[in-house]
């Protein structure tokens, strides 16, 4: 068996489902499959779990298997390696399977950015740096030297409420969406949650907007939700009034406070769930799970709706098709580790510490 994914790249989706149901009877338990809510069809059909990153990677941690192959991105291999046992190899499909936003903080810039923010303040004794998980593995590791914490869209809030117990400012990175619509609930001023450009010397802040501010965001976003605007609502609900709107909280500032409900895709699943029978939803996530859950619920006489008059899937997340899949699989069957992703052991202990400081703190 080759170790090469060409020959793959050349097969069927019906050949592809074949070859993978094989390899997995082969494996039996020695395999465990993640899927991430916004994976495609195809491929989420084969999951043993399916919900978001955080979820996923516990339960792998938890199983017996040897292996974890997660159908999703670069960043939620990575977490699963941080919390999985050391026996345990996290695979992700294709490598180029990235995420947009979690590149748009690496370890350099936000290095730069707290030395610069040390030439206005102190921020070991000030600032509680936090990251999304949705960020690389070294970043999940500056927040643990740093007396940081990891946080997700379903516990934000509780993690920022224990920041402002430790310090009283926080840098919070890499979704800027995400920041802001958290600190909003919690009462915070729009003029107290600055945006910090890595473009520009000193983020573009001047000493006294750095001062003042309670959260400093940094200027990330989700290409996904970024696409979502308060005007597509405005002319859904002139043809539907009786919408309900439900948005996830990496959309703009402006989508989030037209809302009826805002919060993380098991949230917005749930949600749904458990709506009366006929009514209209209009959601604000990515594609492939709002088409999901259109077909999960029709028979209900729910009417789930997508808010973008444009195409808005994840395009990495994409990558992971029935083709790598099954490259992956059957070489596991005959022995080879192909895109195995392993996070140093020095960035894991410090990464599994704002990891655990999450979990401690969250409900």
């Amino acid at each position: 068996m080759s170790t090469a994914i060409q020959p793959y790249t050349l097969l069927d989706d019906e050949d592809c489902e074949a070859r993978i149901l094989r390899a997995r009877e082969t494996l039996g338990d020695r395999l465990v499959m993640l899927c991430h809510h916004y994976q495609r069809d195809e491929v989420f059909k084969h999951a043993d779990f399916t919900g978001d990153s955080l979820k996923l990677s516990r339960q792998a941690a938890s199983s017996k298997a040897d292996y974890i192959v997660f159908c999703g991105v670069h960043f939620m291999a990575e977490v699963a390696d941080i919390l999985s046992r050391p026996d345990q190899v996290s695979i992700l499909p294709d490598m180029s399977a990235g995420c947009s936003m979690a590149d748009m903080a690496d370890l350099q810039n936000v290095e730069r950015a707290w030395q610069e923010l040390s030439e206005v303040l102190n921020p070991e004794e000030v600032i509680t740096p936090v990251t999304y998980i949705n960020s690389a593995a070294d970043l999940k590791g500056f927040c643990g030297e740093h007396g940081g914490i990891v946080c997700t869209s379903t516990n934000a809030r509780h993690v920022l409420e224990w920041c402002f117990q430790q310090r009283e400012k926080v840098l919070f990175f890499p979704d800027q969406h995400l920041g802001r619509n958290t600190g909003y609930t919690m009462d915070i001023p729009m003029d107290e949650m600055v945006v910090w450009d890595y473009d520009k010397p000193l983020g573009g802040l001047t000493i006294e907007q750095i001062q003042k501010a309670k959260i400093i965001l940094w200027k990330g976003f989700c290409s996904v939700h970024q696409m979502f605007q308060p005007e597509q609502i405005d002319n859904f609900k002139q043809k539907y009034p009786e919408t309900k709107i439900i948005s996830h909280p990496e959309s703009p500032f402006e989508v989030c406070h037209k809302s009826d409900y805002v919060g993380s895709t098991e949230y917005i699943i749930n949600t749904i769930a458990e709506a009366e029978p006929g009514t209209r939803w209009l959601v604000a996530t990515e594609l492939n799970l709002v088409n999901r859950l259109h077909e999960q619920f029709k028979h209900e006489g729910k009417n789930v709706h997508f808010m973008s008059p444009n195409v808005c899937m994840c395009s990495t997340m994409f990558r992971i098709d029935p083709q790598h899949l099954a490259w992956v699989l059957e070489n596991l069957v005959e022995g080879h580790v192909v895109n195995q992703v392993s996070v140093p052991g020095s960035v894991t202990e410090q990464a599994k510490l704002a990891l655990d400081r999450m979990l401690d703190v969250s409900p």
